[in-house]
């Protein structure tokens, strides 16, 4: 007997934005999910311009802010 596997697509980012306290980052299906900016010293320590410099990598598997160089994968924000 064949089982099958379930395979959820990957949650993509659309939109980033990033303040003073926290990383928040649209989700193609409309959730937001946002995480302290403690956690990425980087973004914390860089300017505002810095900040807003973002690009979605692997068509929004993560987000990359090359003045900072930091990656951030979205899987990782949604992982508890």
């Amino acid at each position: 007997m064949a089982t099958s596997v379930s395979r959820q697509s990957p949650a993509l980012a659309t939109h980033v934005r990033v303040d003073d306290e926290r990383l928040v980052v649209t989700l193609a299906d409309g959730r937001e999910v946002s995480a302290p900016l403690e956690w990425f010293p980087r973004l914390r320590d860089g300017s505002p311009e810095q900040r807003s410099a973002w690009r979605l990598i692997g068509g929004g598997i993560g987000i990359r802010w090359e003045a900072l160089d930091e990656d951030v994968s979205v899987a990782g924000l949604l992982e508890p």
